[in-house]
């Protein structure tokens, strides 16, 4: 089954948390602290991988999460890093992250770090100093992000063949390829995209059988939206129409809807290489007449009146396919992929809920929470300095708050007090 959209959801590994340890060692008076640091959680990675086709393994499992750190243990023993999770997906496959788009996977191996592994916690010997040399502090591992990732696969291939349902497109790929779809006389035979290798002249060109287009596929009718996507990678479009006067239609109005389609979903389309392909030339009289008629409408356009069943004209197609894949390829036939601005944000943000309790966010103040063990007088006063000096108290002041309201910091909640 060919999927090629996903959501999964992901987890970076959760760091460990700090040790807090004093050696004791016969003979060794005044040993000090020696509590280690917290093992890092493991990161998240996308990977592009060949052997995958589609996205359906996703699908199926929709939540990663990637392996946590261990404790930091006494003699100053670091705890052990959590193992990084990789997800395969097919070569093509576009990654957008909490809603933006955030890399496209173009090769084979190609790996983008998508969720980052909290960092260890440190133990008490971290916070030694010449003033405080017996610190009875530690922090708890950081949380590892989170992410809301989309996963769109547009399959990569040099030539995308396109036309309506029963033009021949799954007839011709499996003439000049080794593909075998499903091939029948009705329309929407085809109901997800085929991929064929053809080998020319000791090369290789890879044709995409993209399901029947028709009349408003660029607004989502029919199969529409959900395979034209795959078109945007070809190098070169060719253009499949049935001129056997197959259900009464009339080859050039077949044409210009095909041409208005692809112009409509997407203005990049009209720069590629475009080859036209008039099949079943072996039905005779009114198709030989329906080609010379299309060629005084059409011009400077290449056009070739081919046969699937008897192969008339397939080699010369062939030939012209291999001579337009050796072209370079400019950067304007592709969409480009919009850069993310980044906007700075201030460590905190106060606001008030319905309940008249004070809300303090932001990632620093956020992972500070996150990260103190609130059970040990030193790590509370350590915490209450911090946001101190970040303004956090001065701020709250300047919103309105009294000693005796509440604060809330993530899902812990304090009394105010100066």
């Amino acid at each position: 089954m060919f999927i090629d959209k996903a959501k999964i959801f992901i987890t970076a590994g959760r760091g460990g948390d700090g040790c807090i340890s004093f050696r004791r060692e016969k003979y060794v008076p005044l040993g000090g602290p020696d509590g280690g640091n917290g093992g890092k959680g493991g990161d998240v990675f996308i990977v592009a991988d060949t052997k995958k086709a589609t996205l359906l393994d996703l699908s199926y499992r929709p939540k990663f999460f990637a392996d946590n750190g261990n404790k930091g243990e006494g003699s100053n023993k670091y705890g052990k890093y959590g193992k990084d999770l990789i997800i395969e997906v097919p070569v093509g496959t576009l990654i957008y992250k909490n809603g933006d788009l955030f890399a496209d996977l173009k090769e084979d191996g190609q790996k983008v770090l998508v969720a980052k592994g909290g960092r260890g916690g440190r133990g008490n010997s971290a916070f030694k100093t010449h003033r405080h040399t017996v610190p009875r502090i530690a922090e708890k591992g950081e949380p590892g992000e989170t992410a809301e990732i989309d996963l769109e696969l547009r399959l990569i291939a040099d030539v995308g063949l396109v036309g309506f349902p029963n033009a021949g497109k799954s007839t011709f790929l499996s003439v000049v390829s080794s593909a075998r779809p499903k091939i029948a006389d009705y329309p929407f035979t085809t109901l997800e995209p085929n991929l064929g290798v053809v080998s020319l002249d000791d090369k290789q060109i890879v044709i995409a059988d993209i399901p029947g287009i028709i009349e408003g596929a660029s607004s989502g009718k029919g199969l529409g939206l959900e395979f034209l996507r795959h078109i945007k990678r070809t190098k070169v479009l060719l253009y499949m129409i049935d001129v056997s006067g197959f259900d009464g239609q009339d080859p050039y109005e077949v044409y210009k809807v095909l041409n208005n389609e692809l112009k409509k979903y997407s203005k990049y389309l009209s720069k590629k290489h475009m080859l036209i392909a008039l099949n079943k030339i072996d039905a005779g009289g009114q198709a030989l007449e329906n080609v010379k008629n299309f060629k005084k409408k059409v011009k400077n356009k290449k056009i070739f009146a081919i046969s699937n069943m008897s192969k008339d004209g397939i080699d010369k197609l062939l030939a012209e396919i291999l001579k337009l894949t050796e072209l370079p390829v400019k950067e304007e036939e592709f969409e480009s992929i919009p850069v993310k601005k980044y906007i700075y944000e201030p460590d905190f943000k106060i606001s008030v809920d319905d309940d008249g309790v004070f809300v303090v966010s932001g990632k620093k103040v956020e992972t500070l929470a996150e990260m103190t063990k609130f059970n040990e007088d030193e790590a509370l006063r350590r915490f209450q300095n911090i946001l101190k000096k970040l303004g956090v108290e001065l701020a709250l002041e300047e919103k309105g708050c009294k000693p005796g309201d509440t604060v809330r910091i993530n899902n812990i909640e304090f009394t105010f007090e100066k």
